[in-house]
């Protein structure tokens, strides 16, 4: 599986850049060493300006491929959210039970990237840190809805709704798949970020195991209700 989704090509929502970071070296050095600097900086204090520094070029060039960090945050999580798509389609193909695959698919949202997982130019160790401590910034805006009818979020709510009718198919009757499941992403990003920073709130520390046992259990006792 890691082979052919190494092989794919993730398609981004092209309204979201001005000009593919794919198409060039500079634009493919942008997205990884972008990512490197926002986690190593956080997204506050990252600036077109450093980035450029950091890669020998003008605060203009960068600027040719998004018109802004926050445009280049939503490029970086969009791209993430289409690589967990691809995986999520590529482990649940042949399992007949729904159950199984929404373990499965739990368990992807929580598991840990292993350390230079890397496809492309993008680190996806880094950037799964940046989806957790970042990717509500790309949303959290005054512009989200002019953003959301630009389709700048269809990465994300794909994936939440192919989960969601994972979930219909346990039980074709209850009303609140995605509420479900984005509740439950969103939660488990907080609780990794909560183990390695605010400890005391979570009693799963960084076992992603445990994680998405908790997750998956809840979900089931819920759907079944």
């Amino acid at each position: 599986m890691k082979t052919l989704i190494g092989q794919m090509q993730i398609q981004v929502n092209e309204k979201i850049y001005l000009k593919d970071p794919n198409s060039s070296d500079l634009g493919k050095k942008i997205v990884s060493q972008g990512i490197i600097l926002i986690d190593e900086i956080g997204l506050e204090n990252f600036t077109f300006k450093k980035l450029a520094t950091r890669l020998e070029t003008t605060e203009s060039s960068v600027y040719r491929y998004f018109e802004s960090k926050n445009k280049l945050l939503i490029y970086l999580t969009s791209w993430y959210w289409g690589w967990q798509e691809y995986q999520l389609v590529f482990s649940t193909s042949n399992i007949p039970s729904p159950e199984e695959r929404l373990k499965l698919a739990i368990d992807l949202i929580a598991t840990d990237i292993p350390p230079n997982e890397i496809i492309g130019n993008v680190n996806l160790e880094i950037l799964g840190r940046i989806v957790i401590s970042e990717s509500s910034k790309a949303y959290l805006t005054k512009e989200v809805d002019a953003a959301n009818k630009e389709g700048f979020y269809s990465a994300y709510k794909r994936l939440v709704g192919r989960i969601s009718d994972i979930v219909l198919e346990i039980n074709p009757k209850f009303v609140h798949s995605h509420t479900l499941i984005s509740t439950i992403v969103e939660g488990i990003h907080h609780q990794k970020y909560f183990a390695d920073h605010l400890p005391s709130l979570t009693d799963i520390k960084s076992d992603s195991q445990k994680l998405g046992a908790f997750y998956t259990d809840m979900a089931l006792a819920i759907i079944k209700k």
